[in-house]
């Protein structure tokens, strides 16, 4: 492979949108995953806006990360095509409405069990395969929310998808690929601002300069 290639899974918005930004300015091919054809749509334009010299590009693949057979046939295709990965990014995440749980929608639940914490555990025998040929590393990113008053779906899933993550990090620190779990800085994002309305944004951190930090870091 001449050209680093990453898959970012919840590409669409927020944090994953403006990773997907940053790496294509550095020249990266990156496999943008998202429910949301239109998001996708809006960031494929602001990657070709940038006109910069070597600058990426983007495969846009609108699927859902809890299909398993879409996304059993996007790592093949990505087999087929590039050989292997160098990064596997993965955002997404359903954020259930703020409730007691005494309160909890079932519906809510089980969708924040099944994108949060099932998809995570189908995907990394997926991906992983990818990340070993490409030498490449994973990026997890934790929101440590467990037992805070009414994020209960939300915090239980989260805090069971990073301690998978934690788990894969620990059986492969000497074998490979790296993996790698962040807590990035409060951002203004919707999601956010569902969980603070009458936030001053102002002192949130822009999704772009978190996503800038974190690769510079890796």
């Amino acid at each position: 492979m001449t050209q680093s290639i990453a898959l970012i899974t919840g590409a669409s918005r927020g944090l994953g949108a403006a990773l997907a930004e940053q790496l294509c300015a550095r020249g990266w091919h990156v496999v943008a995953v998202a429910r949301t054809v239109g998001g996708l749509e809006e960031l494929d334009d602001r990657v070709k806006s940038l006109g910069l010299p070597g600058a990426g590009s983007l495969t846009l693949a609108p699927m859902d990360v809890t299909n398993d057979d879409a996304m059993r046939h996007l790592c093949l295709s990505i087999h087929q095509r590039w050989g292997g990965l160098q990064l596997w990014a993965h955002p997404a995440v359903h954020v259930a409405p703020l409730a007691p749980a005494g309160s909890l929608d079932l519906k809510d639940w089980e969708k924040s069990i099944a994108t949060n914490v099932r998809a995570t555990g189908a995907l990394i025998p997926m991906i992983e395969p990818l990340l070993r040929e490409g030498a490449g590393q994973a990026l997890f990113f934790d929101d440590p929310r467990g037992g805070e008053k009414f994020f209960g779906a939300y915090g239980a899933s989260k805090a069971a998808q990073i301690a998978l993550a934690r788990s894969w990090a620990a059986e492969n620190a000497k074998i490979g690929p790296q993996v790698r779990i962040v807590t990035p800085d409060p951002m203004p994002t919707a999601t956010r601002a569902r969980f603070y309305p009458g936030e001053d944004r102002a002192a949130l951190t822009h999704p772009r300069d978190v996503a800038a930090g974190i690769l510079n870091a890796l």
